[in-house]
């Protein structure tokens, strides 16, 4: 059985667990991290030498990175949906998985960690505002796309929408001023249609 270790409050655990709730796979789930600890154990270390989660356990292998986890799961248990079978097909897919996480995480985990986490005396507002200005740009990209497909690799959904739809999540429930983007608007109210993605991906930010 597989086993998942990780908070569910953290967007990476979350994008494994809707994954896993799409494709409806018996799992145990081990909360660590955060405010839980247990990252520090040398079986936990043993695992992921980086101590962040989410970890994921499937019999003798272990893997860490939540894409890499995602990318996993979809090769061995959606090939042909999740997963394309062409690699050119795919590559649409993977591009978005490496713009949610090169482009736009550090940012948003500014935004985040600032408004949310940071009482308010300590919060750096230049830097958040300077922030969610930049996340405002590159969702304007995710606009451009979903002008022309429903989902961020065509009109069907792949891995690629994984990360992605963990990031509109956030991002449209941060308490940030936001563009008037309607195709993403679109887009979050299909992925809200989905019970898997109600479950482990719109969880309260607070």
């Amino acid at each position: 059985m597989l086993k998942i270790w990780g908070r569910t409050n953290s967007i990476n655990v979350q994008k494994v667990m809707w994954t896993i709730g799409e494709l409806g796979l018996e799992h145990e789930h081990t909360t660590v991290g955060g405010a839980h600890g247990g990252l520090d154990t040398p079986e936990y270390i043993a695992m992921n030498p980086n101590r962040r989660v989410p970890v994921l356990q499937d019999g003798d292998l272990a893997i860490w990175e939540s894409n890499a986890i995602v990318r996993y799961l979809c090769a061995r248990h959606s090939e042909g949906a999740l997963w394309a079978s062409d690699p050119a097909e795919r590559s649409l897919a993977d591009r978005w998985m490496d713009w949610q996480a090169a482009s736009t995480i550090a940012d948003m985990t500014t935004i985040f960690f600032g408004l949310i986490r940071l009482p308010e005396a300590e919060r750096n507002m230049d830097a958040i505002n300077a922030a969610t200005g930049r996340v405002n740009d590159q969702m304007g990209i995710l606009e451009a796309q979903l002008q022309v497909s429903k989902w961020v690799a065509g009109d069907a959904m792949t891995m690629g929408d994984l990360p992605v739809g963990a990031l509109v999540y956030r991002w449209s429930e941060l308490p940030i001023d936001r563009p008037d983007l309607p195709a993403v608007a679109a887009y979050y109210a299909r992925l809200s249609e989905r019970p898997a993605y109600r479950e482990h991906v719109m969880i309260p930010l607070s």
